[in-house]
Parts: C-alpha cells; sequence; structure tokens
C-alpha cells in the first residue's frame, strides 16, 4: 500500500535524523559534514504533492565535506549501500532515476565535497568573493536551488569556514545595486512589448494578441517576485511560487483575467489594473522617487493603454552607484533574455553569453 503523504522536506529531515545520522555516529564518528536537501525536485521549493511520488522523490538527501575530508566521500557512501534500509516510512530508499548512469537501484544520499558541489550548481565558487559576473549569470532558479530547501546539520560552519548556511546567507538575495539592474532590465521587458496586444488585436489577430498578454503576464509575475526578493523559479512551479506571495493575492486575478479574456477590450482592462497594482509595489519598495503609476496612451499616441514600463526602468537605473552596472544595457541577468532550458544549464555558455552581452562593462 502507498503510504501516506509526506511532504519530501519533512521525510528527508526524519530520514536523516533517525537513520543517516546515527549510522554516520556509529561509523565516522568525528567526521565533520553539513547535511541539507537542497537542489533541484519540487520538495526542495516545498511544491511538491502526492502526485509527486511518481519519480526522482522519496527519502534523499546530501551530505557535504569538506576539502580536508574528501578522501572520505566514498567510504561514506560505501557504508550507507551496505547499511541503509530497504525503506523508511513505507518508502524505499533506493531508486532507478534519471539522475542515474546506472539503471541499478541506488540510495539518494549523495555525498560531495561542498565547494565542488555548489560550483557544479551555479557555475562559480560561492565561498569566495562573488563577482558581478557571477551574479549575472546564474539564473535564479539555480539561486532558489540553492537558497531554499532546508539545511539539517551544518558541521563545516566552524572557524573560518562559512559552511553551508554562511554560503547560503550570502547567496540570499542580489547586492542592491545587482538587483536595480535585474529589475531595471525586467521593467524593460515590460517597456519592449507593452503596446503590442493592442496593435494585434487592431489589426484583426487576437490570438496574437492574447499570446502577447500571456507573455507580458509572465514577466510582471517575475517582476512581482523580484521585488518581493525572491527568486523567480522555472515555469512550471512560477504560478505556484507567485500565487504565495502577498502581490500574488493582489495581481493574480487581473492577470488570471487577463490571459483569459476572449478579446482585447477585457484583456486590456485586466492588464491595465495589474499594471497599476505593479507600479504600487515598485513605489512601495522605495527602491526610487515615487512614480506616477497611472495608465496612459502614451505610444507614439496610439490608443492603447500602457504603464510606460520605460520610465521605471529609467528611475532603477540612475540609482545604480557601480558604473560598470549603470553602462551595461538593460539585458539582464542571463535568463532574462536567453530562456532555453540546456542553455540554462550550461554554466559555460551562461558566461559565455553574460561575457558576449557585457564584456567592455564588466572587464572580464
Amino acid at each position: 500500500m502507498t503510504p501516506s503523504f509526506l511532504p519530501g522536506l519533512d521525510l528527508s529531515r526524519r530520514y536523516y535524523a533517525e537513520i543517516v545520522r546515527p549510522l554516520l555516529d556509529q561509523e565516522f564518528p568525528r567526521l565533520p559534514h553539513s547535511a541539507a536537501l537542497i537542489g533541484w525536485g519540487s520538495d526542495v521549493l516545498g511544491f511538491d504533492t502526492p502526485r509527486s511520488r511518481d519519480h526522482n522523490w522519496g527519502p534523499r538527501l546530501q551530505l557535504f565535506l569538506g576539502d580536508d575530508q574528501a578522501g572520505h566521500a566514498g567510504r561514506v557512501a560505501d557504508m550507507l549501500t551496505a547499511r541503509l534500509p530497504a525503506e523508511f516510512l513505507g518508502y524505499p530508499t533506493a531508486f532507478t532515476g534519471t539522475f542515474e548512469e546506472t539503471q541499478l537501484p541506488v540510495h539518494w544520499v549523495s555525498v560531495a565535497r561542498l565547494r565542488a558541489w555548489l560550483t557544479a550548481s551555479l557555475g562559480f565558487d560561492p565561498t569566495g568573493e562573488i563577482g558581478l559576473a557571477d551574479w549575472l549569470s546564474v539564473p535564479t532558479q539555480a539561486l532558489a536551488e540553492v537558497t531554499t530547501g532546508e539545511v539539517f546539520h551544518d558541521g563545516l560552519a566552524r572557524d573560518r569556514s562559512p559552511g553551508l548556511t554562511g554560503v547560503r546567507a550570502a547567496l540570499a538575495w542580489y547586492p542592491r545595486d545587482i538587483w536595480l539592474y535585474v529589475l531595471a532590465s525586467q521593467w524593460q521587458r515590460i517597456a519592449q512589448e507593452e503596446a503590442f496586444p493592442g496593435r494585434c488585436a487592431e489589426a484583426d489577430d487576437e490570438l496574437g494578441s492574447a499570446v502577447v498578454i500571456a507573455r507580458l503576464a509572465r514577466d510582471v509575475m517575475r517582476l512581482a517576485l523580484l521585488l518581493q526578493r525572491r527568486y523567480p523559479v522555472y515555469s512550471k512551479w512560477l504560478g505556484t511560487q507567485f500565487a504565495r506571495t502577498a502581490a500574488g493575492e493582489e495581481l493574480g486575478p487581473h492577470l488570471r483575467a487577463a490571459v483569459t479574456a476572449a478579446t482585447w477590450p477585457g484583456r486590456e482592462r485586466s492588464m491595465t489594473a495589474a499594471y497599476e497594482a505593479i507600479g504600487r509595489l515598485h513605489n512601495a519598495t522605495g527602491l526610487t522617487p515615487p512614480l506616477d503609476t497611472t495608465i496612459r496612451p502614451t505610444y507614439f499616441e496610439r490608443p492603447f493603454q500602457v504603464p510606460d514600463a520605460e520610465r521605471f526602468a529609467r528611475a532603477l537605473q540612475e540609482q545604480i552607484s557601480d558604473p560598470r552596472l549603470r553602462a551595461l544595457p538593460l539585458m539582464g541577468a542571463v535568463d532574462q533574455f536567453m530562456d532555453n532550458t540546456d542553455a540554462l544549464a550550461s554554466s559555460r555558455l551562461r558566461k559565455a553569453a553574460v561575457s558576449a552581452s557585457a564584456a567592455e562593462a564588466i572587464g572580464d
């Protein structure tokens, strides 16, 4: 029988406390380590449901070792293979999953050096100084994966080592100037298409109008999350993440009405309300002097109601103190101008894209 659903974070927290930690204490009693559930997975984000159990879900976690203890990784993994129980709370502890090269069942208590795991996940080593190019070349999904989830134990946070908790604190949110730049770039995305849905409808292209409205709604959702200091996650969970915020409660009904309206007048009414609400949210941050949130027909005197989003982009850009960032075109971080999943999964491609778009200003 399928056991009753337990959210993955709760399951993995108990798995570590009741099974994994006692085994480590018996076999490697003085081995400093950190334990967590971070990285990929709806359970890490807290969005898993009973449906999630059909693949890549179950009792799992990461064990992290310091560089000076890296030689123990293989021995720890072998010990766990030999001694972990076949089930925990009714769930199997070994899987044949997408992320394993072998089709033989293996446990999902991964053992890795902390710095190596973080570098592979982010594309840079966050235990040292995090540079401008680092921040711009990492997708918000990757930042969310490292900074959400839960740390169950952080034995590597000692002496001069920040440990996993220290690294997560450093990555918890963008430095102010980078936040301003990312926000300005998000407003600029809206500015580039804000008048298009009306023009499509005027040309009797209701489908085109609806498609562009959906794109703009997605950009507004991401902007709302960024204004609330939350890293937007990837498309499958973006709506769930957005809905669980205060801005989502206010903006959600307007955006739903805009993307479901059958004709342009309905889309325009709902999107106008959403634009005015996101303008008020911007002003509430205090990042710029207050801006007029009134919608206006300012696009080349055409009769389309727009927020004139470029005003917000310029105001944010003016608040940036770093001359390198102020000199950059408002393209933003890598996932604001590139959205292919495989490309964003490659740190090499991400860095190349950022370097190509901003090499002179960044100086890397």
